[in-house]
Order: structure tokens, then sequence, then C-alpha cells
């Protein structure tokens, strides 16, 4: 099958799963696979293959995304139901004062959102942004855009963020280098797209403060909130681990018993699940919550996780179909000729997909099987194989629009028109993943 064949297929099928998902309304799960299987069959596959690349691709993303997703919403959970979010966002806001709320907005969503999924994050912290608005710390467009830009940077570059984690783990990234180079991407971008770009739309864009918050029902009782220095050491615990271990290992011996500790210390199951650990007992036993009501609230953060997680692996699925039905070699081979750096098609390419089908966590896994086997004869390292994890986090969050949940989650909850969205969180996105991208780059030329 001619390679040009082989790339309409692949088209086809990202504009029948944006039918299905938004048109017939489908789940997003059923549609996947079911995309999967008909990109499969047209594209030459035999059908055995296809049941079998369909097992491999479930299965390759959920043995990583699965254990992280799920410790990551348990250890999340806990964390807001404690009040610890709260204490972080409460923080910052009093160092910052109101003048700079839009300021101490960005920077709350950006550390919050470390260990949740974006949803949940904006659920969670939507209410602090109403609450500044109230106390005078500025519009309902300023403050929310400010939030949403430190959610949505630390989802397309941060690591445990569960998107960026998956696309690293998929083209074997170094973590350290991820958090090293999604600090550098996102620096720039959330302040871009979040403070400047907040306090600009909002002198064109004007909306009231829903009804629903013009009361403050969010304060929780003092004595009973963790410290600021607990709850942002609780959230900075993983990271060192992870950074421990890209740190460490350069200056031991390859190979050695210490390097082979050091890799099992940093690996994120080990980093997660230590900081879930911690959770429990620094804001559960020591606080004398019950380990029974530690353990309910663990539950009831496995409920959402595991349609995040399926869905996930469903787009794993279609991930495998396009790197096994020869979709990705294909794009490689008529793009070879072009002369673009690898980290700018990774954008180019996690862009198109994005604004095709809205999902950036599809994008971004779509992206690793349209990539992967670009990389594979260019012997890329850890460090640049992160550098090209960024490019694809930054183009998979770019020109978001109706067929994004996020579109409609800023939508809702600012109150905004669909055409003020398009005007505030569309531009927000594009600048964030556009910064992102051009960091990326910059970052790759000098590995």
């Amino acid at each position: 099958m001619s390679d040009l064949t082989l790339i309409l297929t692949a088209v086809g099928s990202i504009l029948l799963l944006l039918f299905l998902v938004m048109k017939v309304r489908l789940h997003a799960v059923v549609a996947l696979i079911l995309v999967s299987m008909g990109a499969g069959v047209f594209s030459g596959m035999s059908p055995e293959t296809i049941a079998a690349t369909i097992q491999k691709g479930m299965g390759g993303t959920l043995g990583f995304v699965a254990v992280v997703v799920a410790l990551g919403a348990m250890f999340g959970k806990v964390m807001e139901e404690t009040g610890a979010l709260d204490q972080v966002a409460h923080t910052l806001l009093n160092k910052f004062g109101t003048d700079r709320a839009n300021w101490a907005l960005t920077f709350t969503g950006f550390i919050c959102a470390l260990p949740l999924f974006f949803d949940v994050a904006v659920v969670l912290l939507i209410g602090i942004a109403f609450a500044v608005v109230r106390r005078g710390g500025g519009s309902v467009t300023k403050i929310g855009i400010a939030l949403l830009a430190g959610i949505a940077t630390c989802q397309a570059f941060m690591v445990p963020a569960p998107g960026p984690i998956l696309v690293a783990s998929q083209l074997h990234a170094d973590f350290g280098y991820m958090i090293l180079f999604g600090i550098l991407a996102s620096i720039p971008a959330m302040i871009l797209g979040g403070p400047i770009w907040g306090n600009y739309i909002a002198k064109h864009v004007h909306v009231e403060l829903p009804e629903d918050h013009n009361t403050d029902d969010n304060e929780r009782v003092g004595d009973k909130v963790p410290t600021f220095r607990l709850a942002i050491s609780l959230i900075l615990l993983p990271l060192f681990m992870i950074a421990l271990n890209t740190i460490g290992g350069r200056f031991v011996e390859q190979g050695s018993s210490l390097q082979h500790w050091l890799q099992f210390i940093g690996h994120p199951f080990t980093a997660i699940i230590t900081a879930c650990l911690a959770a429990f007992y620094q804001l559960g036993y020591r606080r004398g919550v019950s380990n029974e009501r530690i353990m309910e609230i663990c539950g009831s953060a496995l409920q959402p996780a595991g349609v995040i997680i399926l869905v996930t692996g469903a787009g794993g699925v279609f991930k495998q179909v396009l790197i096994d039905s020869g979709v990705g070699a294909a794009l490689g081979n008529i793009l070879a000729g072009s002369g673009l750096p690898v980290v700018m098609l990774a954008f180019i390419l996690a862009a198109a997909v994005r604004v095709i089908q809205g999902s950036a966590t599809v994008a971004m896994l779509t992206t690793c099987g349209l990539i992967i086997p670009m990389l594979q004869p260019l012997g890329l390292d850890g460090a640049q194989l992160a550098a090209v994890t960024i490019a694809i986090g930054g183009g998979a969050i770019v020109l978001s629009h109706v067929n994004d949940s996020g579109f409609w989650l800023a939508n809702k909850f600012l109150g905004l028109s669909e055409v003020q969205t398009l005007k505030t969180w569309t531009v927000m996105e594009t600048i964030i993943g556009t910064t992102g991208g051009v960091v990326a780059l910059l970052i790759s030329l000098f590995l």
C-alpha cells in the first residue's frame, strides 16, 4: 500500500473519530477502538494482526499509565479533601497581594495541578478564583484566565501530570530532563498566557461573577488545614525523587548497584506511591483522620480516574494501529525531505491532531504513534527525547475549540459565550502551546 494511501487512511480515521464523538455522541473509548479497527482494515492489516495490535496498544499503554493515574488520583484527592491544596492557594494569594492576584492564581494553578487531572484541577480550584474576585482582586476574565493558564501549562509540560508523563514513557525520555525542560517551557508560557494575556483580554471581554458564587462557601476550619510548608513539601516530594535519579545518576558508576537503586527511587511508580504514603501519614494519621476515612477518599478518587485510564488506553490502541499499520513510517518518508527539525515536526503533528479531534491526551498519544517510527533511526538520547516530548505537549494544546472538553469547562465556569471563549481560552491555550514549542526548539539546538 502506498504511503499516500496510508496517510489518507489516518486522516480519514481521525475525521471519523471526530464525527463519532461530536455528532454521534459515542463514548470516546468505544469510538477510539472502533476507529482503530477501521484504520487497521483500510490500511491492509490482517484481522488477526488487528486484534493483536489492539491488545498490545491497550496493555502497553496501561502498563504504565494505569498505575500513575490511579496513584495520582488518590494523592490529589487526599490533598484536596484535607485542605492542603487550599492552603497552597491562599498562602500564595497572601504573598502576592490582591493587586497581583492574577499572578498568584497562575502559580497556584500551576503548583496545585501537579497531582491532579486538568478537569479535576479546574473544578477544585475555580472557587478560589471566584473568592479572589469577590475580594476585589480583579475581573472574572482576568482572574479566571490566569488560573486556567497555570493549570493548562502544568498539564502540558510538567511531570507527574498525566499527559507529559505518558508521552515521556512512550518515547523513553529522561524524566529528570522532563522536569528541567518542563520548568523552562512553563515559566514563560504561563506568564504570557496567564497574567499578561488575561490582563489584556479582560479589558475587552467582561462577564459578571456567577450568581451561585456570590457567597464564600469554600472556607475551611483553620485548625484542620495543613501548613503551607507541609502541603508544598508533599507536592514537591515526587519531583525531588525523580530529579534525584537524573542528577545523581550522572555522578555514579554506570551499571552499579547504586545507579540501579537511584533508578528505582526515581521511577514515577516509586515517587508517586511514596508521595501517597507520606500524604496518608502526614494529612491523615498525624492529624487524627482515621485510616477508614482516608481510604474512602482514595476510593472516591478512583471512579473518575477509571474513565480517564480507559480513554487513555483506547488512545494507546489508536496509536499502536498507526505504528503497526505503517502510517508513522509513511509519514516519516514523506516528511524526511522537509528539512524541518524533529522537534518542530512533533509540534506540527500534535497541533494538527489536536485541531481535528480535540482531546489533548489523544493528540499526544496519536502523535507518539506518528513520530516514533521517525525517531527510531535518529538515535536520540533521553534529553533530546524530553525536548520532543515538550514539543508534543505544546502542539497538543493549541487552538482549543468546540471539540475540546476544556473549552466547555472554561465556557461553563467563567460564564462566557462561545465567541468570548474563543477570544479568551482558545488564544490562551495557543499562546501557551506555541511558547512551549518554541522553547523546546531552542533547547534542542543546544543538545
